[in-house]
């Protein structure tokens, strides 16, 4: 785990090693550890890392650079099969000087070219400097577990990890980043600012699965690497597909245990976590008498606690397990938050997460997680009380997917309008954030039937834009790296060729639909029928509670004293849900939060 950073210059213009320095600076929180610069002021580019020291501690100095001298490799992240793909070099006679990833991707790219990605089992965001071709190549991992933003002003390409790293330089050279309005538009719709745009015009987020290359023709050279619409729907036996889904997950679980420092897991108790750290601690014994080490955080609010349950499991598979009673009301962390997210966010559970991950940063530098099991198997109350409703079925394509997307969305499209200043409405007239951002994933997966349809546009969208951030950014901030086995590619395919009814199923209890059919059933003999049924609670904070007490006043004093809502909203529409959700005659909890992440988030960015 580390931050990329670096530039590339049409022209060949040099940039300062001073400025590259401020762009490392931003990004010290994601690798304390070491840094190092690949410059070629004569070529106008620069790749540059800040490293958290995971794997081959001693010998993983980034950048890579070929023995020619003409190939530079930087990279955000982790290749977990990197022990094999070594293996696969050795025997094709190529010599590695060390046991660092980041050099198998540099022989890698020696021999390949760019077909090299499709070997990497990881997450990762990686640069390539190519002196052969005078080109500067980005590249990002299938589903998006690490970030990767890029300003191109159509002279010079700024890259980075993070944004932070990127406005020193926009700053430095006399400009103001312009927000993006259409961006907002989006946030509204979804919770979260959509890839590839960002609060900031100019800046985007390279799409997952994507790689880009500059070149000195001035184009801009884009491809799709992987697309997880490439699979299709097959008929499964239940016992096949268990014993093929545990299979990999038990292996994808394996290989991220790969790490030359501590290492641990998040443990809610929940069925994804427990899973997870059901398998760690199998491997865990095989080679080693010391117990996996998980990290749980609790709330005196039995809604909010689910403490009892990460015990359980702890105590299930013999964890050192460490877990703090944590203040409930965190809001005063929320400036902290959105400082790292470096973009709005109406998620709260960014809060507590940042909490967590505190925690594990006392004792480990890597955790596994159990992110991506809701997605890929319908784990949600939302899956299951939309697939629920009667008309589903009835409806035509195009009205199911409509109609999907208005279950999920903030404000409704007549609610925006209403809530839009008009110099707003102005500048988002004709934008569709459902034609322009969940339609084209929708037609990428037609042929998926409907539940698995809706979990695609979950994985491209609400994974990607925001639970994967997540774990990313708040455990960055403290300097621990986050792996992901559900988001192994393997466990990924394997869940879109498994058909919905795979994962909801109609029954007569909540909602008419298990949700997770098949994978509670799979995982029950390893954690458990009590954690594999018991109720899914969500990892939050009761924000709305506190917008109706004790903060409702700072609240009130956010919203109608923020600049930037000023420009995006009419007064008087935040008055009234102020009113209406202050009384109790209305909940506007996800509104009114969506609307004061966007306000903190401006008080600190300082545009």
């Amino acid at each position: 785990m580390c931050g990329i950073f670096g530039y590339w210059h049409r022209n060949r213009e040099p940039l300062p090693d001073a400025l590259l320095g401020k762009m490392a600076s931003q990004l010290v929180h994601r690798g304390p550890d070491d840094e190092g610069i690949h410059h070629q002021p004569r070529r106008g580019v620069a790749i540059g890392n800040r490293r958290l020291s995971i794997i081959d501690i001693g010998g993983g100095h980034q950048p890579f650079v070929s023995d020619d001298g003409q190939i530079a490799v930087v990279q955000n992240g982790e290749i977990f099969n990197h022990i094999e793909l070594a293996a696969e070099l050795r025997a094709q006679g190529v010599h590695l000087k060390t046991a660092s990833d980041t050099e198998v991707i540099l022989r890698l790219y020696e021999r390949e070219g760019m077909a090299f990605v499709g070997k990497l089992n990881g997450m990762f965001a990686i640069a390539i400097d190519d002196a052969r071709e005078d080109a500067l190549i980005l590249i990002r991992d299938r589903i998006g577990e690490k970030p990767l933003y890029v300003r191109d002003d159509g002279q010079q390409v700024l890259f980075a990890s993070e944004i932070k790293a990127i406005l020193p330089l926009v700053q430095a050279g006399c400009a103001t980043q312009a927000i993006n309005f259409e961006a907002i538009h989006h946030y509204l719709s979804f919770n979260y600012i959509p890839a590839p745009w960002t609060i900031y015009q100019g800046i985007h987020h390279v799409m997952p699965g994507t790689w880009v290359k500059f070149t000195r023709d001035r184009a801009v050279h884009t491809q799709r690497w992987w697309r997880l619409a490439d699979q299709r729907e097959q008929d499964h036996a239940y016992g096949d597909w268990a014993e093929e889904f545990l299979t990999l997950l038990d292996d994808a679980t394996r290989i991220r245990l790969r790490a030359d420092v501590p290492f641990g897991a998040f443990l809610s108790g929940g069925v994804d976590s427990s899973s997870i750290v059901g398998l760690m601690a199998r491997h865990v014994s095989q080679h080693s008498r010391a117990p996996v080490k998980t990290f749980c955080i609790g709330f005196e609010d039995p809604r909010y606690d689910e403490s009892a349950y990460a015990q359980q499991a702890a105590d299930r598979f013999g964890c050192d397990h460490k877990v703090e009673i944590a203040a409930l009301n965190m809001l005063n962390r929320w400036p902290q938050v959105l400082h790292h997210l470096d973009q709005p966010h109406g998620d709260a559970s960014f809060i507590p997460m940042l909490r967590v991950s505190e925690l594990a940063a006392k004792h480990v530098k890597v955790v596994l997680t159990g992110d991506g099991g809701d997605e890929l198997f319908a784990g949600y109350d939302k899956h299951a009380s939309f697939f629920a409703r009667p008309d589903v079925r009835s409806l035509s394509n195009a009205d199911f997917q409509r109609s999907y997307f208005d279950s999920i969305s903030l404000f409704s499209p007549q609610a925006k309008q209403a809530l839009y200043s008009p110099a707003m409405r102005a500048q988002t007239h004709g934008i569709d954030s459902f034609t322009a951002v969940a339609k084209p994933w929708f037609d990428e997966a037609q042929h998926f039937d409907r539940i698995n349809q809706a979990l695609y546009l979950d994985m491209q969208l609400l994974l990607c834009g925001n639970n994967l951030v997540k774990p990313d950014r708040m455990g960055m901030a403290v300097s621990i790296e986050a792996r992901t086995p559900f988001l192994d590619y393997r466990v990924m395919e394997l869940a879109f060729r498994s058909k919905g009814n795979t994962k909801l199923k109609l029954h007569q209890g909540e909602n008419g639909m298990d949700k997770k059919h098949w994978f509670k059933r799979a995982v029950t003999p390893l954690i458990g029928a009590d954690l594999a049924y018991r109720k899914k609670q969500m990892f939050t904070v009761p924000v709305g509670d506190w917008f109706r007490g004790e903060r409702y006043p700072w609240l009130c004093d956010l919203l109608q004293n923020s600049a930037l809502l000023s420009q995006v909203c009419q007064s008087q529409e935040i008055n009234v849900m102020l009113e209406r959700h202050g009384i109790g005659s209305a909940n506007f909890t996800r509104e009114l939060r969506a609307l004061a992440a966007l306000a903190l988030w401006a008080q600190g960015a300082h545009w």
